[in-house]
């Protein structure tokens, strides 16, 4: 282990053992992969994507890495998380299991689009005043 608040991405990755720093390396190449136009921040302690604001954050724990992307992404897949435990804006995928790479990568996308779509909403409201 080395800085206990970590300033970039990679001095938090550097913090754990090597198992868990691949799952958490994984989540950071599938959100690069679907939204090649986010940042990397430390945010909360955590890593965070940003993209015109927060995209989501992930972490890792004890026995899991946390994914939380926000309320109204836990709402749309609620169903494909049924076997994860989640709640309001967080959803854990545990150590000893396979991330889900495909539903990480379609959560991603939603939030993208989410994104996206506030922002082009608030872009034609600014345009009618």
């Amino acid at each position: 282990m080395t800085r206990q608040n970590p300033e970039t991405v990679d001095e938090y990755l550097e913090n754990y053992p090597p198992e868990i720093r691949n799952r958490l390396q994984q989540i950071r190449m599938i959100v690069r992969k679907a939204a090649p136009d986010a940042a990397e921040k430390i945010s909360y302690g955590m890593p965070a994507f940003t993209l015109s604001g927060i995209l989501l954050y992930y972490a890792a724990h004890t026995k899991h890495v946390g994914l939380y992307p926000f309320t109204t992404a836990i709402e749309a897949f609620r169903e494909e998380l049924k076997p994860y435990k989640s709640a309001k804006g967080s959803i854990q995928f545990q150590n000893d299991e396979p991330l889900p790479v495909k539903l990480i990568r379609q959560i991603v996308e939603f939030r993208v689009s989410e994104i996206r779509f506030k922002a082009l909403e608030k872009s034609k409201a600014g345009k009618k005043k």
